[in-house]
């Protein structure tokens, strides 16, 4: 059987029920894979090092193990199935559509793929029931289904969202009293296997930072960090799961991704681990809720929602965005920017933020100065290590940089410095000022907003819940300046000047 590098898992998929004494397990190392892009030297060593971790622990359960570095993936397959004449192969489905309409090509038997909790006929039945797919709806149908902090048919508090308990920013440190506490990350040392696969890194072009222990590696690991998190973290998760401070890069997020979209966690055992620790008290219902909307609600929303749109929904550019992608993503030193120069050095040191950053800093601004969607999904899925194909396409394309015209989300995900400012601390330490939309030092964010809007006036005009930014815009007294300012803006962050 064929196994994925993003299918580690010896309890669900292929592995599941296979035997060590009749079943060969076969991994492909595709050179053209780890070579088509630029990936962030982290992503490339945590899939590397994890691949290796788990083909040793499936040796020592004795299973027989071939190992196949080849220039594509289908040429490697091409060399085992000629030195095994006659061996039927077969395989978990894979979480990307290329992966699986290779796989079918080469004749290769795929079993269901049950690393998500949502199989897909399950999702295509729910989606078939609604006009638009709102992910609150998907949320509460999960709830039921899989009876998660269910009271009977009621949701357990009382209501089923906790949002607006959920938005608090980051506290002030107030003179006289202690500082507020964030958890302190893990970190994990190296062995090994772990040792060759940096050294591997001399192999490809990478960008960012080199491993520095904040990955780890192995399954072991991976359950090592969601104890860390449900023990230390999960109680303040909800509060200030969309705060942005600068004095930690965690906040009180769960780190549990990466280990989540290679199979190294299967997303029924973290909430198991969640709920077993709610239930000892001392969580409140804000916090597990927030979690749990997290792992059942949006993950699996968006493995179904990649599924069920077509394959060239990637492709869909409905703004008509065709800027390239601005110098400061490639390098934090290239803006003055304090929010996104922070989080820019934050990606390239460990290829991770958490989702807020993510969506109102970067794709924001993508979004803002019209990136060319393409462009900045390519960035998003060689940048962070937990970017699989099913996860950055719909909360890029959908989400993030509004292009595909509002069939996933029902408007664009744009704010300017204000809500940065509410929601962060980058703001006082920055040469911008996010009140102003006008002048040399007012907030990028402020004016590219306003300049969005009146770009894209036409294109929003029929949209309902964009009627009082709209309205908004039309209140404005200094709309020249502002598109002037816009034009200044744009030009310096193409020369990495602003």
């Amino acid at each position: 059987m064929v196994i994925s590098f993003d299918q580690l898992s010896l309890t669900h998929g292929a592995l599941a029920s296979a035997d060590p004494q009749t079943d060969h397990v076969v991994f492909i190392e595709s050179v053209s894979m780890l070579t088509s892009r630029s990936w962030h030297a982290q992503r490339l060593y945590f899939l590397l090092s994890a691949a290796e971790h788990f083909r040793q622990e499936l040796v020592q359960r004795g299973f027989t193990v071939t190992y196949i570095a080849s220039d594509t993936f289908a040429s490697g397959v091409d060399q085992f199935i000629r030195a095994n004449p006659g061996v039927a192969l077969r395989a978990t489905t894979p979480s990307s559509r290329a992966q699986k309409e290779l796989l079918l090509k080469l004749g290769v038997e795929l079993l269901p793929n049950d690393l998500f909790l949502t199989p897909h006929d399950d999702f295509v039945e729910w989606a078939s029931g609604y006009k638009s797919l709102t992910m609150e709806y998907f949320y509460r149908w999960q709830r039921k289904r899989l009876d998660l902090l269910m009271d009977g048919n009621q949701p357990e508090g009382g209501q089923w969202n906790f949002d607006a308990d959920n938005r608090l920013p980051p506290p002030k440190n107030r003179k006289g009293q202690a500082p507020h506490m964030w958890p302190q990350p893990l970190h994990f040392e190296f062995d090994d296997i772990d040792l060759a696969s940096i050294d591997r890194l001399n192999e490809f072009t990478a960008w960012g930072d080199m491993p520095n222990g904040t990955w780890a590696t192995t399954r072991q690991g991976a359950l090592k960090q969601l104890d860390h998190f449900v023990t230390n973290a999960l109680a303040d998760f909800g509060p200030y799961e969309d705060a942005m401070p600068t004095d930690t890069w965690t906040v009180n997020h769960s780190l549990i991704s990466p280990y989540l979209n290679i199979g190294l966690l299967h997303p029924s055992e973290v909430v198991a681990a969640a709920i077993e620790r709610y239930e000892q008290g001392g969580v409140p219902i804000q916090s597990i809720e927030g979690f749990i909307r997290q792992v059942i609600g949006w993950r699996e929303y968006i493995n179904g929602v990649y599924w069920l749109f077509e394959n060239d929904y990637r492709e869909q550019n409905q703004l008509n965005a065709q800027r390239s992608l601005l110098p400061l993503f490639e390098d934090s030193e290239s803006t003055q920017m304090n929010c996104m120069r922070t989080v820019i050095s934050d990606v390239e040191l460990r290829a991770w933020t958490h989702h807020i950053p993510r969506l109102m800093l970067l794709a924001n601004l993508a979004l803002l100065t019209g990136v060319n969607p393409q462009e900045f999904l390519d960035w998003m899925r060689r940048s962070f290590i937990d970017a699989a194909d099913w996860v950055m396409v719909p909360n890029v394309i959908g989400m993030g940089v509004h292009a595909d015209g509002g069939r996933m989300m029902t408007k664009p995900y744009a704010a300017g410095g204000a809500y940065i400012s509410r929601m962060s601390n980058f703001c006082g330490g920055c040469v911008y000022d996010p009140k102003k939309r006008t002048g040399d030092d007012a907030c990028p964010f402020t004016t590219l907003y306003w300049d969005f809007l009146d770009r894209n006036r036409q294109e929003f005009s029929g949209n309902h819940r964009m009627g009082q930014q709209l309205r908004g815009l039309d209140r404005l007294s200094e709309l020249e300046e502002i598109r002037s300012r816009a034009k200044d803006v744009i030009q310096g962050l193409e020369r990495g000047e602003i």
